[in-house]
This record gives structure tokens, C-alpha cells and sequence, in this order.
């Protein structure tokens, strides 16, 4: 592993943002993520045997940074390609692979991710939603209930976090389905969110949809080893998301404090403007090391290690982001709340980096346990 960006990433962080600014912030979202898909930017980390770029986490986290800075993010990316088709990909049957990597490498098909549920929030063990086998015909019967799932309306599937009963011990252990869309007692509900973003949020129901055995994802027995899989690059993904944004808060806010004058020389030159702006870039920069360690990390199967850096680079970034997002509006002022100039909405969208996938207060409970050893508190 290496601080320093090879060639080809220079290449491509380069070709993406070029990209990127010729969207702008003022996108067709369906139209962007096509044209991504077509120069292989959304299914880049998957396998080159089923049509991806063949890279990891490190080329897509760096392609969501780069549309992030250029005002044009794809939420989708942190679900679809990093969760959903990382979790198939690693885990997947050849069955599996075969009909779902192709379309979410070129960008024709989506996945939507259902883990969170209104009673248990952070807490996994708690997951209701549960799995039961129909022993006359082996079909899966699931029942429970999802909130906060991006993208179901524009998905064909999602890929769904329920829990199976262990036939050693009894105890419910995670597993994960394929549930596509217009499936029989599969439905959602709109949540009314104050957060102005093209992709929806919903709550899923689930009343005993039948789905077949081959719908299960993996080894029944793996349990966490699966999920995580798919968390970890969720986490980089959130930080690459957080960190495009940041930086391009911040360079708005440089722009404008590089041009904007009030009396004799541009505000910029003032140290109470030029100083918190260059404490904005400094923590951007020490977060996108974090995310750039932990998606190396997660690319050499290192998956405890990058566990561990993937949530401090989550954490990093979420508070980065926040304050950079801050000191832009601050620097334009009223016009920092302008629609001119974009800045406003992001105060609102900034936050989905502290508070989700998992919030900053959990991230530390992790560290302070799993890195530094302290007893739990819960």
C-alpha cells in the first residue's frame, strides 16, 4: 500500500472529473448514470468476467469522490455497485453472478440494500426480519419490515439483511436474499423527507414473500463474514460521498473568497476567512487517507483490518465534510444561501454522512472497544 496515487488513478480521477464538471450540479441523474455506465466508471470494481473494470473499492470510492467534488454524486453507487455487487460477486452462486453482475457492471440494472428496521436501528442483533423454510417445496417465506432503503423505485431487487434460525443452536444468524422488485407481498411506502436528493428513501414491508431457495446469497452458515462484506465498502463509499462534497463546498467557498472584495483586497486575503477554509482542506485530506487506506486494505482481503479503517474513515469524513459544508456558507454569507450558488441544500445533505450507515457515536463504541479495548458500555 502506497499514500501516493499511481498513474492509472491520476488517470482516472482526472477523466472522471473531467466528466463530472461537463454534468455539473444541475444533472439528469438517470442520464448521468448511464453515461457513467457506459465509460465503465459504475461497475469498474466488479469482475472483468462479467463485464466490470476488473478494479476494487479503490478505482470506485475514487470515481464517487470525483463526481462529489464535480457537484454530481450517484448515491446509488455506495448500494448497487459497492454493496450489492461486491456481496454477489464475493459470495454469490455462478447462478447469481451470471444474472446479476452483467447489468449492474454497464449500469442497466439496480440493487437496492435493506438492513435497517424501525425497531432496531444500529443494532443488528436485533434485526427482526426473519427467513423460514417451507418444507414441502424449499422456498424461503420472509416476513418483516425495512426503513430507510434507497432507491427501491428505480431498483429491480433488493438485497435484503434477514436472519435464519441455526439448526445447532437455535439462535437466529444474518443471512441475505434477492428480492426482486414486483415480488408478491413485497411492498414500500414512500418516507416523506425533508432531504432534497433524487434518490428516495422508503419503508418495505415484507408479508411472507415466497421467494426460491436460490434466492439466498452465499452459505447460510456465514453469516456476519457475508454482511460485512458489503458494509465495509459501504462505509468507503459513504466517505468518498462525504468527501466530494466537502471539497466541492470548499471550492466554491475559494472561489468566491478569491474574487469577492469588500474593500481594498479580496476577503480571501483575510486570515479569518483563508484559515478555517485551510483547516477544511487539511481535514479532507487526512480523510481521504483514511478512505484510501481502508479500500486498499479491503482490496487485499484484509477484511478485519479494513473493518477498523473503514469506519474511522467513515467517521473522518462525516465531520470533515460538516465543516466544510459550514465555513462555505459562512464565507458567502447571505449568498451562501442562495440557489445561485448551491451551497444550501448541501447543509442538509452533509449530515447523511454522520448519521448514516451508522452513526459517529457507534463508530466510536467500535473503536474504543475493538481498537483501544475498553469494556463495552452496551
Amino acid at each position: 500500500m502506497t499514500a501516493i496515487e499511481t498513474q492509472d488513478h491520476k488517470a482516472l480521477r482526472e477523466a472522471v472529473s473531467a466528466f463530472g464538471k461537463r454534468h455539473g450540479r444541475e444533472n439528469d441523474p438517470a442520464q448521468l448514470w448511464s453515461d457513467a455506465a457506459k465509460l465503465g466508471y459504475i461497475g469498474v470494481n466488479l469482475p472483468e468476467a462479467y463485464g466490470g473494470g476488473g478494479g476494487g473499492i479503490s478505482e470506485l470510492s475514487l470515481v464517487l469522490e470525483e463526481l462529489g467534488a464535480a457537484g454530481s454524486p450517484l448515491l446509488m453507487m455506495i448500494v448497487s455497485p459497492a454493496i450489492c455487487g461486491t456481496v454477489i460477486a464475493r459470495f454469490g452462486t455462478d447462478a447469481q453472478k451470471e444474472v446479476w453482475l452483467p447489468g449492474l457492471s454497464d449500469g442497466t440494472r439496480l440493487m437496492a440494500f435493506g438492513i435497517t428496521e424501525p425497531d432496531a436501528g444500529s443494532n443488528s442483533h436485533r434485526i427482526t426480519t426473519t427467513a423460514r423454510r417451507d418444507q414441502d417445496t424449499g422456498d424461503w417465506l420472509l416476513t418483516g419490515r425495512k426503513v430507510f432503503v434507497s432507491g427501491v423505485d428505480i431498483a429491480d431487487a433488493t438485497l435484503i439483511v434477514g436472519r435464519t434460525e441455526d439448526a445447532r443452536t437455535g439462535r437466529l444468524k444474518p443471512c441475505l436474499f434477492i428480492v426482486p422488485r414486483d415480488t408478491p407481498g413485497f411492498t414500500r411506502r414512500p418516507i416523506d423527507m425533508e432531504l432534497n436528493a433524487a434518490e428516495k428513501q422508503f419503508e418495505l414491508v415484507l408479508d411472507d414473500v415466497r421467494l426460491p431457495a436460490d434466492a439466498l446469497v452465499g452459505d447460510e452458515d456465514a453469516g456476519l463474514l457475508q454482511l460485512f462484506a458489503g458494509l465495509n465498502p459501504e462505509r468507503i463509499m459513504t466517505a468518498a460521498f462525504a468527501i466530494g462534497m466537502g471539497r466541492h463546498a470548499l471550492a466554491k467557498a475559494v472561489e468566491y473568497a478569491r474574487d469577492r472584495t469588500v474593500w481594498n483586497t479580496p476577503i480571501g486575503a483575510h486570515q479569518a476567512i483563508a484559515h478555517p477554509l485551510a483547516q477544511a482542506h487539511i481535514d479532507l485530506e487526512l480523510a481521504r487517507l483514511m478512505m484510501q487506506k481502508a479500500a486498499a486494505l479491503y482490496d487485499a482481503g484484509d477484511d478485519m483490518g479494513a473493518g477498523e479503517a473503514a469506519n474511522m474513515a467513515k467517521y473522518a469524513a462525516g465531520e470533515a465534510c460538516v465543516k466544510a459544508v459550514d465555513q462555505a456558507v459562512h464565507t458567502l454569507g447571505g449568498n451562501g444561501l442562495t440557489r445561485e450558488y448551491g451551497l444550501a441544500r448541501l447543509i442538509t445533505a452533509a449530515r447523511v454522512a454522520r448519521i448514516a450507515p451508522v452513526s459517529r457515536e457507534m463508530i466510536l463504541n467500535f473503536v474504543s472497544h475493538q481498537t483501544l479495548g475498553l469494556p463495552k458500555s452496551y
